[in-house]
Parts: structure tokens; sequence; C-alpha cells
């Protein structure tokens, strides 16, 4: 009877570890052939416009700034669906202004939507989201002026800080118990035709909010002067264990860009859709599917360049 049992035991790890490496072999194809697809489809664009932009409608950020006394307000309808648990943004106010050429102010506030696993649906204020962006270091292509086009490599960091407002949001289960905080590491570099944007951070939780990794990339080309479009994989895991419950996971891929609505350039629609590598139950927090749909305001002076008999600001 002890032989049994222990040949069963075996047999059901043996089994199990089994599917964890099929699981993990088809992530890893389905991630594979997403950016052998990108690689293929930007050569094919053409090379002059290349430049790959993280931030909204993208959870991957990058180390770009607006630029000195600009602003950039993104007004966004953002989706996070699973079967078990869903949360939606109706919608979020997402505010940055350019300090400098290489520092950015953010304030973010979301109208939040979540529903529970009984199928309950609540609303009310999300949490305050606020950060300093500081990019640290770029370099540019020799012998040419320094700009943003022909910029290959830049690093930088944006740490953040999330916090519940005084309502009953967090009571009523809309949003986690704050505060947390979150310190990453972000690059954008151009290899050959493909640029790239990359972020490693920690999400800090509390004693009733695990800390988190998050880390994300992303494959991107402008298409023309008007048209951005990017791939992204990203990757939200949770570090230690809170009260007995099993680590939450969030591996998604997704495609979305940017299209430019005004002559100008002031006014953008964004637009992202993807959902889950892995397999997606009511007990994980996998999304069978998100969304983002906004629109992006750029607002500030003129560039001298684009005017050149407008005074210099002081």
């Amino acid at each position: 009877m002890i032989l049994n049992t222990i040949l069963v035991a075996t047999l059901y790890v043996h089994l199990n570890a089994k599917v964890r490496a099929i699981e993990w072999r088809v992530t890893f194809i389905r991630m594979f052939r997403i950016i052998q697809i990108f690689l293929v489809l930007i050569p094919i664009a053409g090379a002059s416009l290349i430049r790959a932009q993280g931030g909204p409608p993208f959870i991957t950020d990058d180390p770009g700034t607006p630029g000195n006394r600009h602003w950039e307000i993104n007004l966004g309808w953002i989706a996070n669906h699973n079967p078990g648990n869903a949360y939606y943004e109706v919608p979020d106010f997402d505010i940055n202004y350019g300090w400098g050429d290489r520092i950015q102010l953010k304030y973010e506030l979301p109208i939040a939507v979540a529903t529970d696993p009984n199928n309950t649906t609540r609303a009310g204020l999300g949490e305050s989201l606020l950060g300093i962006k500081w990019r640290l270091y770029e370099y540019h292509r020799a012998g040419e002026k320094k700009s943003d086009e022909n910029m290959l490599f830049s690093i930088g960091t944006y740490p953040q800080a999330s916090i519940n407002n005084p309502t009953s949001a967090v009571r009523r289960g809309i949003v986690e118990n704050g505060p947390q905080y979150y310190l990453p590491v972000e690059f954008t570099a151009k290899v050959g035709p493909v640029g790239f944007d990359g972020e490693v951070g920690h999400w800090f939780g509390n004693q009733l909010v695990p800390s988190r990794w998050g880390r994300g990339l992303i494959a991107g080309h402008e298409f023309s002067d008007r048209l951005e479009l990017y791939g992204e994989i990203y990757d939200l895991q949770d570090i230690n264990r809170l009260n007995g419950l099993s680590k939450q996971r969030e591996l998604t891929m997704d495609i979305g860009g940017r299209q430019t609505l005004d002559h100008g350039g002031h006014i953008r629609l964004l637009f992202m859709g993807g959902r889950a590598i892995q397999a997606v139950t009511r007990q994980n927090s996998e999304p069978n599917w998100t969304a983002y749909v906004g629109v992006q305001f750029l607002i500030g002076p003129k560039d001298p360049a684009e005017n050149p008999d407008a005074p210099t600001p002081r």
C-alpha cells in the first residue's frame, strides 16, 4: 500500500513537471513568433523613421519626456478582463509636464470599475499615481545635431507612488490597499531597422499587497509621420506570498499604436489590444483580453526651428 502511494505520488509529480514544461515551451514559441513577425514587417516598411515609444497606450514606459514646458495629457479607456475578476478605467486621466528636456512630472487619476467573482460591479475613484521621470543618459549619432530622431540609446528611471484617495474604494474592493511604490529602470535603443523600449521595475507592496516585478519590452516603427505601430510583451509577477495565497502573474502580449488626427500633430488617437500568453482561469489574474482606447493631447510652446521669427522663450 505504501509502495503504491509512493509510486502514484512520484508519477503525479513527474506528469505535473511535464505539463509545466510544455506550457513554458508553448509560451516561448508564441513570444518568439510575435518577435519574428515584427522583425519581418518593420524592414518592409522602410527604415527612414525608426523609433519605439513607450507609455500610453502601452504598459511599458521609456525614458522619453514631453520636452521643456510641454504638456502630454492622455485620456484613456482601459480594460483588463479575466472571467473571475475584471478591472476598467473609464476614463483614466494621465497628465505629464516636461520640466527641462530630461525630467517629466506625472499625475494620474482614473475612474475605476471592478467586477468580482460573484459578478458584482462597483465603481469609484481609483488610486492617485504620482511620478518623476529622469533620463540619466542619452547617446546620439555622431556628427549630427542632437534630436529624438538620431538618439541611438538612452536610459532613465521613473520612481512612482500609488496612493489611495479618501474614498471607500478600498473597502468596496475596487482598488488595492496603498501606498505602493514603483522603482523602474527604462531604456530605449535602435538596432538596425528596429527600435526597442525596455523596462524592469520593482513594485514595493505592503502588508496586504505583495511586492511585484514588472518587466516589459516594446518593438516598434513609425510607418509615417502620422502613424506608429508597436508590439509589446509585459510580465507582472508577484514576488512574495501573503496569507498563504498563491503567487499571481500576468504575462501578456499586445499590439497597438498611435494615429495623428490633426495637421499640427497635437492630437493623437491611442489604441491597443492584447491578451495573456499563458492559460486563463477564474482563479488566476491572467486576462483573456486587454484594451486601451484614448486620445493624447500634446501642448506647449512652438519649436523655434519651426518659426525662426518667433521670440526666444525666457
